[in-house]
């Protein structure tokens, strides 16, 4: 089975920072972790304030840990508010249910980590970590 390679991560965070810078947002935050939500790279802009990479992290955290881009749980979540704090609680606080990171996927359909964002909105930390995905020659998933 294929894996993320440290490679392949720091490709992903090198073009989501660039097509941040090219978007005009605030400094963001990336962190890519691998499909058992270990982290395998992050960075922070300067000037990015200091819960940037956490917030990414846990966005990223949540897609592998529910196998589902946070966009998805985002809006399950507004509908099943007690749930995702429970969720929550029980993951220590690492599942962050908010827009802003996508589900790395290898060309066949498998999750080989994800990719979370934090500086801009919801969609733009994601537009960025989606276009990170896709310049490594890898798969994002955002859908709903």
């Amino acid at each position: 089975m294929a894996k993320l390679t440290l490679k392949q991560a720091n490709t992903i965070i090198d073009k989501a920072l660039e097509k941040a810078r090219q978007m005009k947002i605030k400094p963001l935050g990336v962190v890519v972790i691998d499909d058992a939500g270990h982290l395998v790279a992050a960075q922070r802009e300067d000037g990015a304030s200091m819960f940037r990479l956490d917030i990414a992290r846990g966005k990223a955290w949540g897609c592998v840990a529910m196998g589902s881009s946070s966009r998805a749980l985002a809006k399950r979540a507004k509908d099943n508010p007690n749930f995702f704090v429970t969720l929550s609680a029980t993951a220590e606080g690492k599942f962050l249910p908010q827009t802003g990171a996508v589900l790395i996927r290898d060309k066949e359909g498998r999750i080989l980590g994800a990719a979370g964002g934090s500086g801009g909105t919801g969609e733009e930390d994601e537009a960025c970590c989606a276009y990170g995905v896709e310049q490594a020659g890898l798969v994002a998933d955002a859908k709903e």
